[in-house]
């Protein structure tokens, strides 16, 4: 069988296209982060041509996009979208975006990242960051069901069959369900966040009826019995999507910028695109084409009929687009340039599977990464890799610190060129937004200075970490006046309010909290003590030696040691962070609460915790839930100590990154860890983790972000909630402070808080309770935000 090539390259959206539906040949439909759904109609077949329209224009992102077939009502069908703005949109394909819709169905409470329709029609299921997919009935238009039970967001969803729902969630997990929301099955095993699901065709080789995507790269082949009877293995990142063809193969994309095709279990063809993230990909059943969107505003079709291809000029103009991109260093791993064959690799030796990359170095010393196709039986140039450091190769040093790049860019002719420093790990948004801080220019130029700098690192694997904002240490010691560890009899010291006095407001918070009061001998010598216990029992493998105890006594005398010279590298550190983590990981869970008391205060005194990876790549968060720390309900105080330690990783800057990128598993840990808990040293460790979360979404860097808008209102779901059933005033008081920190987000933030979480109400019944002035005064200050 040919292989595919390109078909059509479709332009017009403005911004990443987040879903792609592909209803006929004569028909494609795109959803993008620009609010808009487009559609694209085929004028002539060779050489394809499309005409595009715009069928809906929203004011919020659009995340996902579903068609509902022709009938007897609606001939051309009905396209069915669904994003930020929580609403799912019913609209006929030929109307213009002025006129109404068709039906608004209303009933979730955070974005829609899912939705597919039934093969006969008769529902849509959709999919939410509230944690639940819903069943809507097509022409009565109504929530039929509600499926509940995930512990998470609900990235995908599927139709399966008249009789069977199927989900996949951010909690790792897929459920299968009846249409009327009974939960029938189960399925375990994924590693990581289910992104996307398909059904597989009768007869593929593995015997699966359903496969799942993920965030970590591997496609897992199901039976509905729960079976798992394959996966495939060939993406090098994120899956986003995930879709079947009519002869049984599957078709998928993901964040390495490819999409691939698998038939059985082998990967047949890579499409490698230029962009960062190929987002959706769908397929036309009546011909088999396919179509993707794509991080760099493109809709493309792609073809294995010749007729269909595009003409040979747009062939070869899609073919050096992707040769010119770039793929930063730290995607391909560490390069040896003088270890690297050259060109003349490319003609002698072949590929042994499809997808294959190898580095060459020119003759002009740049690196060049290739792809083998197995279908064309030949290597197929992929872009240029970049050195992660700037073109340089080494650190550019401006201001003190040391960037990857540093800029200059001409604001005004006659004057000096303005310096703008960048660094790979951040996000170009925010480093335009301090730029026209730092220089004072107008707002407008935020797009074009982030979209230059996107544009001349284009590849980067982007992170999003934020301005440093000085902590406010708050916090009590843990342990008693004896060597008996007491975390029961600990308390938190309350946050400094001025509500009750005419004094500055309390909102919005503006310091990141800490918990880190300690007396650090005592919980030295209880390791020790514990360690002694493990040896006279016989768990010589898990305890430490003598070596490892000396080293423990260095690191608590590091801690000692002022917050300024404690934060600096040192080998106690560096060293003593491998020894907590292992009394944390393979000490008994009964006896791992002294280790994860001094791992929330290495979280606060130094860098080094949240820059740390373990031998298998994780973080302290992976570390920390593959634990089993959270799972663990009957020792709440040792969560309470992990939902510390997440707590005081907000002290330092590389900690902010961190808790900032790995925002959906914190938060997905200690919302089900916490829930219903009675412990009131946990609830506060939570509530003071939310003001941290609070506060970073509120900053300069970050409010202006569509993610701080997506996590406030996530955040604000739950402080919702702990504030109505807290009876501890330390709680309430801290809750308060966090959700009343959101509300200055702006006000679909204020209005969700209003119209989905009632906190009017909640207030109001917190404050006929009685409460101490300072509770009634962050009552006022929220009161008067909503007004």
């Amino acid at each position: 069988m040919s292989e595919y090539k390109l078909s059509a390259s479709l332009e017009g959206h403005e911004d990443d296209v987040r879903g792609v539906v592909f209803p006929s040949p004569n028909l494609v439909v795109s959803a993008s982060r620009d609010a808009t759904v487009r559609t694209w109609k085929l004028l002539s077949p060779s050489p394809p041509k499309y005409d595009c329209s715009i069928s809906s224009h929203g004011s919020a992102f659009i995340n996902a996009v579903a068609y509902i077939p022709p009938s007897s009502t609606y001939q051309d069908g009905l396209i069915v979208s669904g994003g930020k703005d929580t609403i799912i949109e019913v609209r006929q394909p030929g109307k213009p975006p002025e006129d109404n819709a068709e039906r608004l169905l209303m009933g979730h409470a955070h974005n829609i990242c899912a939705l597919d329709v039934s093969a006969d029609g008769g529902w849509i299921v959709s999919g939410s960051w509230d944690g639940s997919a819903r069943i809507w009935s097509i022409g009565k238009w109504e929530c039929e069901a509600v499926l509940e039970g995930h512990e998470g967001s609900v990235w995908g969803v599927l139709a399966y069959d008249k009789d069977t729902v199927i989900t996949g969630c951010a909690d790792k997990l897929i459920r299968i369900f009846s249409p009327t929301g009974k939960l029938l099955k189960t399925l375990r095993g994924n590693k990581d966040v289910v992104r996307a699901l398909c059904r597989v065709s009768k007869g593929h080789s593995s015997r699966a009826e359903i496969a799942s995507a993920s965030n970590e790269g591997v496609i897992r082949l199901w039976q509905l019995n729960g079976r798992q009877v394959g996966e495939l293995l060939g993406h090098e990142s994120f899956i986003y999507s995930l879709v079947s063809l009519s002869n049984g193969e599957l078709v998928s994309s993901g964040e390495d910028r490819t999409v691939r095709i698998w038939r059985g279990m082998e990967c047949i063809q890579t499409i490698t695109h230029p962009a960062i993230s190929v987002w959706g990909v769908a397929v036309c059943a009546e011909n088999g084409d396919i179509v993707s969107g794509a991080s760099d505003r493109v809709v493309r079709v792609f073809s294995r009929s010749t007729d269909r291809q595009a003409e040979p000029q747009v062939l070869q103009a899609f073919e050096d687009s992707v040769k010119s991109s770039s793929i930063p260093q730290e995607q391909v791993g560490d390069v040896n340039k003088e270890k690297l064959p050259g060109p003349e690799f490319l003609e002698q030796k072949s590929g042994t599977k499809e997808g294959q990359v190898v580095m060459i170095k020119q003759a002009d010393g740049s690196v060049t990464a290739h792809q083998w196709s197995q279908g064309a039986q030949q290597w197929m140039n992929v872009g240029t890799v970049v050195d992660a450091l700037g073109s340089s190769g080494k650190k550019i040093h401006y201001l003190g610190m040391d960037y990857d790049y540093v800029f200059d860019v001409d604001i005004e002719d006659g004057k000096p060129p303005l310096k703008l420093p960048y660094n790979l790990s951040q996000n170009p948004y925010e480093a335009a937004t301090k730029f026209i801080e730092d220089n004072e220019l107008p707002i407008g130029y935020l797009d074009q200075v982030a979209n230059f700098i996107a544009t001349n690192t284009k590849g980067a694997t982007l992170g999003q970490p934020s301005q440093p904002q000085q902590a406010a240490p708050a916090g009590a010691d843990p342990w008693g006046s004896e060597s008996r560890y007491r975390p029961g009899d600990a308390s938190s010291a309350p946050i400094p309010s001025t509500a009750s006095t005419s004094k500055p407001k309390v909102l919005p918070q503006t310091q990141y909290l800490s918990i880190t009061t300690a007396n650090l001998q005592t919980v030295r010598k209880k390791i020790e003590e514990l360690n002694e216990q493990l040896i006279q029992e016989g768990s010589k493998d898990v305890a430490l030696n003598p070596p490892q105890v000396e080293l423990l006594r260095a690191l608590i005398k590091h801690l000692e040691q002022s917050p300024a010279a404690a934060s600096k590298p040192s080998p106690a550190v560096a060293n003593g962070l491998d020894l907590v983590f292992n009394i944390v990981t393979r000490w008994p869970a009964a006896q791992r609460l002294p280790g994860l008391d001094l791992l929330r205060l290495l979280a606060a005194a130094s860098p080094s915790t949240a820059e740390y990876t373990s031998s298998s790549g994780q973080s302290i968060v992976e570390i920390l839930e593959s634990s089993g720390v959270f799972e663990d309900k009957d020792r709440s105080n040792n969560i309470m100590l992990a939902v510390r330690a997440f707590a005081n990783l907000f002290v330092t800057e590389k900690g902010r990154n961190l808790v900032d990128t790995k925002f959906d598993s914190i938060h997905s840990l200690v919302k089900t860890s916490s829930l219903g808990t009675t412990n009131r040293n946990l609830t506060i460790a939570v509530t003071t983790l939310y003001i941290n979360y609070a506060v970073l979404c509120t900053s300069a860097s970050h409010s202006a972000l569509p993610s701080s808008i997506d996590r406030g209102l996530a955040l604000m779901e739950d402080l919702t909630g702990m504030i109505s059933t807290a009876t501890d005033s330390e709680a309430i008081y801290r809750s308060l402070v966090a959700a009343g920190t959101l509300l200055t987000l702006g006000e679909e933030v204020q209005m969700a808080a209003k119209e989905v979480y009632d906190i009017e109400s909640t207030l109001q019944k917190v404050k006929q309770r009685g409460q101490e002035p300072r509770i009634n005064g962050v009552i006022a200050e929220i009161k008067s935000l909503l007004a």
